[in-house]
């Protein structure tokens, strides 16, 4: 029997223990998606206990405690820093198969040294161990990451964000880059909010925003900004791509109609959205950047809780959205103007359709693995999920050409989770090779993996150029 996150954990036999350890585990960390927060990284912010770092926007663990019928007091309420570390410490037992369990112990291991399984008898125990070290300016937030060997950051971005703290961050051995996130400049079915969007918009941009030539040039404007500052991503969070015809002048009548406060149809805010989309994207490949979408969440179902709450805290689901047809039709519109893409799905029921999806559009390029299919992505971000998208990938694609993992999470503890990836990954092809699938070269499954897991990631995207 196995030690439970032993050096071999999730490594099943020689060859994955191999290509993990000796190739691997010693590569630098490029994580190209995240939602961790600019300031905290440029002012070195020091958690004062771990439940800060742990549970303070943690949807995942929130959603494990209101399964186990904690009391939201303790999730996202006003009880103690140490009441609610012991609640999910009571939770964490719970959480077998679920990888939280996983995720908690090698954080708990890698940032802290502490091997302790956590549970409601040591909650106080470990608490004290893990606040006591965070307090130490030696574990600031760069200091984490660095301690993870993560070379580069990108943070999630809206186009208004000044990216000051990006801006005045300087570290050798640590780079953090902005990613646009436009979701904001085509919300149109959110009247009262885009309103105000636009407004704000304006006033980051120095003129007033009256027409759709008007909303794309801001766009423009931004995207600019953006790449002075270093940005060469962005990122889109949408429910699905929508089957519909797009055009400069039916998004130009459509926001027409909206700013002098008629009501739009289902169909008209369709075809703004794309429009937008659209254009942006022809922006983006002027600038040679890389274009993310994340694809099929059905977020805030629980409307009590969204008006409590907000987003983002925990009530999102996997939708069932239709997604390929509107999606091949988005990027053969594009033709030569679509630019380096990663897309990413959230039902597992699409895993086989995207990765061939990606085989139709890799023209007008001399990137390798011009379109992506991404990592397996918020719900699917488990070994299961990870194991059935790589393996789908590798059938219908190529898997050597993969850009590999991203946390897409807001915690500073959360990078294990490529550790996670890496082992999954090597035991994945470990297998194949002593099932004799494929040959025993290590100097080519060695490459392979080292390349998936940071060189593939550091060729596409290019950072500093």
């Amino acid at each position: 029997m196995k030690k439970f996150l032993g050096d071999d954990f999730l490594l099943t036999n020689k060859t994955a223990e191999k290509l993990y350890h000796d190739h691997a585990a010693k590569m630098p960390i490029i994580d190209y998606h995240n939602h961790l927060p600019p300031k905290d990284i440029q002012g070195k912010r020091v958690f004062n206990n771990i439940t800060e770092a742990w549970l303070e926007g943690d949807h995942y663990k929130w959603r494990a405690m209101r399964t186990n019928a904690v009391d939201e007091k303790y999730v996202t309420g006003d009880a103690s820093p140490e009441e609610k570390f012991q609640k999910w410490a009571e939770t964490v037992p719970y959480t077998l198969k679920n990888p939280l369990y996983h995720w908690t112990h090698l954080e708990l291991k890698r940032y802290f040294g502490i091997d302790t399984i956590l549970n409601g008898n040591t909650g106080m125990e470990i608490y004290q161990e893990a606040s006591s070290q965070l307090k130490k300016a030696e574990n600031s937030c760069p200091e984490l990451l660095k301690k993870m060997n993560v070379e580069v950051v990108c943070t999630t971005d809206d186009p208004v964000d000044t990216l000051e703290f990006h801006q005045t961050f300087k570290d050798s051995s640590l780079s953090m880059y902005p990613a646009f996130r436009p979701d904001k400049i085509y919300a149109i079915d959110n009247a009262d909010s885009y309103k105000d969007y636009l407004k704000t918009l304006s006033g980051v941009v120095g003129f007033e925003i009256r027409s759709f030539d008007d909303l794309m040039n801001a766009a423009q404007n931004r995207i600019d900004f953006f790449h002075e500052n270093g940005g060469r991503l962005s990122d889109h969070g949408l429910e699905q791509l929508y089957d519909v015809k797009y055009s400069i002048s039916n998004a130009s009548q459509t926001f027409t109609d909206f700013m002098v406060g008629k009501e739009l149809t289902t169909e008209a805010i369709q075809v703004f959205k794309m429009s937008v989309l659209f254009e942006l994207s022809k922006m983006y490949n002027e600038k040679g950047w890389t274009q993310q979408f994340h694809l099929g969440a059905i977020r805030n179902n629980n409307a009590h809780m969204m008006k409590l709450l907000g987003p983002d805290t925990g009530f999102d689901s996997i939708g069932d959205f239709s997604q390929i047809k509107a999606l091949s039709k988005f990027l053969g519109s594009l033709e030569d103007k679509l630019t380096k893409t990663i897309l990413y799905n959230l039902n597992p029921a699409d895993n086989e359709a995207f990765a061939t999806m990606i085989g139709n559009f890799n023209v007008h390029s001399t990137v390798p693995g011009k379109i992506q299919w991404g990592s397996g992505w918020w719900f699917l971000d488990q070994k299961d999920g990870m194991e059935k998208q790589m393996t789908a990938l590798g059938n219908l694609g190529l898997l050597s050409r993969f850009v590999g993992m991203l946390t897409d999470s807001r915690s500073f503890l959360s990078f294990p989770r490529h550790e996670y990836f890496r082992r999954i990954l090597c035991n994945l092809i470990g297998t194949d090779v002593e099932n004799g699938e494929i040959p025993n070269d290590l100097d080519l499954l060695g490459k392979t993996v080292e390349d998936i897991c940071y060189n593939n990631a550091r060729n596409y995207f290019e950072f500093g150029k």
